[in-house]
C-alpha cells in the first residue's frame, strides 16, 4: 500500500509523527483474543452492496465475506445487499436489503457465559438462533427488545411507524412500554409505533425473503452436521466446499476442492485493521473462516496445503503453519503504519463466469466464485477438475441446488471413511466430522 508523502511543512511534518505514534500505539496495546473476554464473530455471507464500520474512524467501507465481527461493529446493507452473521455455534441473523444493525455486545461473562447484544437499526433481520451453549441472545429494535435463552426462529421487522416479529419456531418473549408478550409459533405481533406501541397478534404471513432465509438454513442443516469441534461459525461451509483424508504419519486433515499444484491458502485475501486488535487476515475464499482461525496449515508431499484443526482455545489474527513449506512461499505477514484495507492478491475470484449461470471451474481456484449450494456434490467434480484441470458446468443460484433436492447429504463418519492415505498418493474425500487436534503457532 503506498504512503502519502510527507509535506515539507513543519505542521504537516509534526501531524504525521502524531499519526505514526498513535497507530504504533495502537499495535504496542494489541491484546490476546484468547485471554480476554472479547469476542469475534464471522460475517458469512455477502450479496451485492454491504458496508461496515469497524470504528477505525473511516466511517462504512465496503464489506467481503469472511470479515471478524466484533463488538461495536456495525453493518448495513443498500438496496440490493444481502448479509448473514455467524455466531460461534453456527446460529445466524440475516440481514435484507436497506437494513442496518450494531453488535453492541460481544463478550463473556464472568461464568464464560456468551453474551451477545444486537441492535436493528433499521430494516429487516432473520435470526435462527439455535440456543446450543444456553448463551443469551438479544435483539433490540425499535423500543422492543427479545430475549433468548433457547432455540427460536423468526423475523423481525421495524420502522418508525410499525415493527414486526413473525416467528417459525420456537416461541420468542417481547418486552416492551406495552409490557411482555410472548409469541408463539406461526404467530406475529405488529406494534404501533403512534399508539404507544400497542400490539396485535395474528397468523403470521409470508415476508418477501422468507424463502432466502429457509434455504440458507436448510444449507447450514444439512452440511453442519455431524460435528464434533467446539465451533459451528463456518462448518457448513468447510463441509460444502471441501473434505477430510486421514493421511499416514499427519493424521486427520481437511482440503478444499480444486486447489490444484502450486495453490498457496494464503495468496489470496486481506489484511483488515480493527482498532485494539489490530491487524487481522481475511480469506477471500467462501470456506475460509476455521482454518484461518484456530489449527494449523501444513505442506504434506504428493498433497499440497491441508488444514489441520484443533488449537480451539487459540484464536488467532494470523494463519498458522507448522513443518516445512514448499521452495516458493510467502508467508502472511502482518501490515503496519496504517489502517486501512491491504489486499493480498487476487482479491477476487478465481472462478469465470461464461455466460450467466454457466461457471469454468479451474484447479487452483479451490472453491472461490463457486456460491453455497448452487451445484451438488463437489466431490465428483473435484475428481474431474482433478483429471482435465478444469470443468464447465451449469451452476444454479444460491442455495439453488439445494432448494430442488439434488445436493447429496453430508455423509456420515462411516461413509466418508476412507482409509489412511500414505503421502505421495492423492485421494478425494467427501466432507466428514471435524476431528479435534493440537496446534502449533509458526
Amino acid at each position: 500500500m503506498s504512503k502519502a508523502a510527507v509535506s515539507r511543512a513543519s505542521l504537516s511534518r509534526k501531524f504525521g509523527l502524531v499519526v505514526l505514534t498513535a497507530v504504533a500505539c495502537a499495535f504496542l496495546a494489541l491484546p490476546a483474543v484468547s485471554d480476554s473476554q472479547a469476542r469475534i464473530v464471522r460475517l458469512s455471507d455477502v450479496q451485492g452492496s454491504v458496508q461496515i464500520d469497524k470504528n477505525t474512524g473511516m466511517g462504512f467501507e465496503n464489506a467481503f465475506l469472511n470479515l471478524p465481527i466484533t463488538q461495536g461493529v456495525q453493518v448495513q446493507t443498500r438496496d440490493n445487499g444481502r448479509a448473514e452473521i455467524e455466531f460461534e455455534d453456527g446460529s445466524t441473523l440475516r440481514l435484507t436489503p436497506n437494513s442496518k444493525v450494531e453488535f453492541s455486545t460481544l463478550g463473556l461473562n464472568d461464568s464464560g457465559k456468551r453474551m451477545s447484544v444486537v441492535n436493528l437499526v433499521e430494516g429487516m433481520a432473520y435470526v435462527n438462533w439455535l440456543g446450543k451453549s444456553s448463551d443469551d441472545f438479544t435483539l433490540n429494535f425499535s423500543r422492543e427488545t427479545v430475549a433468548l435463552s433457547r432455540p427460536a426462529h423468526f423475523r423481525v421487522e421495524t420502522s418508525p411507524a410499525v415493527s414486526k416479529v413473525a416467528v417459525f419456531n420456537g416461541d420468542v418473549e417481547i418486552a416492551g412500554p406495552s409490557g411482555k408478550v410472548t409469541v408463539g409459533k406461526k404467530k406475529m405481533l405488529t406494534f404501533d409505533a403512534g399508539d404507544g406501541d400497542k400490539y396485535t397478534l395474528a397468523k403470521i404471513d409470508k415476508g418477501p425473503l422468507d424463502t432466502w432465509d429457509k434455504e440458507a438454513v436448510e444449507y447450514h442443516q444439512q452440511y453442519a452436521r455431524n460435528n464434533s469441534s467446539p465451533y459451528g461459525y463456518g462448518l457448513s461451509d468447510l463441509n460444502y466446499y471441501g473434505g477430510y483424508q486421514n493421511v499416514a504419519g499427519y493424521g486427520m486433515l481437511w482440503q478444499p476442492y480444486f486447489t490444484g499444484a502450486g495453490w498457496s491458502p494464503f495468496a489470496d485475501g486481506a489484511w483488515s485493521f480493527y482498532p485494539g486488535l489490530g491487524y487481522m487476515f481475511v480469506s477471500s475464499y467462501p470456506w475460509g473462516w476455521l482454518p484461518y482461525r484456530y489449527g494449523n496449515w501444513m505442506f504434506v508431499p504428493g498433497f499440497g496445503w491441508m488444514w489441520q484443526p484443533g488449537a480451539w482455545n487459540s484464536w488467532t489474527m494470523v494463519p498458522r503453519y507448522v513443518g516445512t513449506a514448499p521452495a516458493v512461499f510467502h508467508p502472511p505477514v502482518r501490515p503496519t503504519g496504517s489502517v486501512g484495507t491491504v489486499i493480498v492478491g487476487r482479491g477476487g475470484a478465481a472462478v469465470s463466469a461464461v455466460p450467466p449461470s454457466r461457471l469454468i471451474v479451474n484447479g487452483g481456484s479451490a472453491g472461490m466464485g463457486i456460491p453455497r449450494g448452487s451445484m451438488p456434490n463437489l466431490v465428483h467434480l473435484n475428481t474431474q477438475v482433478a483429471k482435465t484441470g478444469s470443468a464447465e458446468v451449469r451452476a444454479a443460484p444460491q442455495f439453488g441446488a439445494t432448494t430442488r433436492g439434488s445436493v447429496s447429504t453430508a455423509p456420515s463418519a462411516s461413509q466418508s471413511n476412507m482409509g489412511t492415505v500414505s503421502p505421495g498418493r492423492s485421494a478425494s474425500a467427501p466432507a466428514a466430522r471435524a476431528p479435534s487436534g493440537g496446534g502449533h503457532h509458526n
